[in-house]
């Protein structure tokens, strides 16, 4: 019989890297590349824009680049909660696109204001993620069918109240009434007006979110709790912790943020569009897949997310900026994700071998 003792348990011995050792200072190198690889080209995509056209380095360009990923860097936060339980969450496109309108339809048609708005359209995200939620941890659905299940419930429910029409000001009704409500102005400085005339509402609330959540998953027990569902549910479960309430938390964190992006759009467009959040779903998982290889994790991290999500915005500005024709957009991003995953798995494996 072979027996376990405390040699067996104990780790293998490590090697001592003497100062002379090349082998230990290009593990250090591999270490820092990996961990800092997404700031370096980052860094280097700012020096390299701003040498091609110097209006790039711009403070005004800086902010609008960073109100461009907001909403995108939004969702991905909760995109990136729900990755950190084990799920995805696939409606969160659909969830922004109907939040646009519900808030547009409340202003429009019902005549609210902008204090009663936004309540209203949270939570109307935050149920539904709870019923995203139920499906999954009550009926036992798998979250990839559940949460596109409910984005196609979603994109056709969206159309039904106005006929499939785009809500506006003096909007005609089915029943052949015209709306007599208007956009609240103070609901419009959400997305349109700056803090100090410099960082805009949007920016502010995007940073307010990725601190919050930041504090939330890496600071506290429950964020603690939420990684280690994801990483074992049923062991997570034996120690005693509710997995079932862990990923309603999840899904309702995803659904309340896909609404407040929602909300963002509405307010800096100013009107209901059937077309919105067409592209929020895969820009949001990009970057919260980008945020992988931030730091090394290697793992979903809100930070992460935000900077992965500031990456492609930064990148497709200056691509933009130098008149690059607009069909590489979709190639640039997937290009970048593909570099970014094969940088932190593939670097990692060669410097775990």
């Amino acid at each position: 019989m072979t027996s376990i003792n405390d040699e067996t348990l104990s780790p293998a011995p490590r090697v001592t890297k003497t100062e002379g050792d090349p082998a230990g200072w290009l593990g250090n190198v591999n270490a820092t590349l990996r961990s800092g690889a997404v700031f370096i080209l980052l860094a280097a995509l700012l020096l390299g824009f701003t040498a091609a056209e110097p209006a790039f380095a711009n403070l005004g360009n800086l902010m609008s680049i960073l109100q461009a990923v907001a909403v995108v860097a939004i969702l991905g936060a909760g995109v990136t909660v729900t990755l950190a339980v084990g799920g995805f969450d696939l409606s969160i496109g659909a969830i922004a696109a109907s939040s646009v309108m519900a808030a547009s339809y409340a202003m429009i048609v019902w005549g609210l204001n902008a204090f009663a708005t936004v309540p209203l359209v949270l939570a109307f995200g935050a149920l539904i993620g709870l019923v995203n939620a139920l499906l999954i941890v009550k009926l036992r659905v798998p979250d990839l069918l559940a949460t596109l299940s409910m984005m196609f419930l979603l994109s056709g429910l969206q159309l039904i109240p106005t006929a499939g029409r785009s809500i506006s000001s003096g909007l005609i009704l089915p029943d052949g009434t015209t709306a007599t409500g208007a956009y609240d102005p103070y609901f419009l400085l959400i997305g349109r007006s700056s803090l100090f005339g410099i960082v805009p509402i949007s920016v502010v609330l995007m940073a307010l979110v990725a601190v919050t959540l930041y504090v939330l998953t890496e600071r506290t027990r429950i964020g603690r709790l939420l990684f280690a569902t994801g990483g074992n549910e049923v062991a997570t479960r034996l120690a005693g912790a509710s997995t079932t309430h862990l990923k309603t938390l999840a899904y309702v964190i995803s659904g309340t943020l896909a609404s407040l992006g929602g909300i963002v759009i509405a307010a800096r467009v100013g009107r209901g569009d059937v077309s919105s959040g067409g592209s929020l779903l895969m820009d949001a998982v990009a970057g919260a897949l980008i945020g992988f290889a931030v730091l090394g994790k290697r793992r979903p991290n809100v930070l992460g997310t935000i900077v992965g999500a500031v990456f492609v915005g930064v990148l497709l500005n200056g691509l933009t900026m130098l008149n690059a024709p607009y069909y590489t957009q979709d190639f640039v991003k997937g290009a970048v994700l593909v570099g970014a995953l094969a940088l932190t798995y593939g670097l990692g494996r060669s410097t775990s071998s």
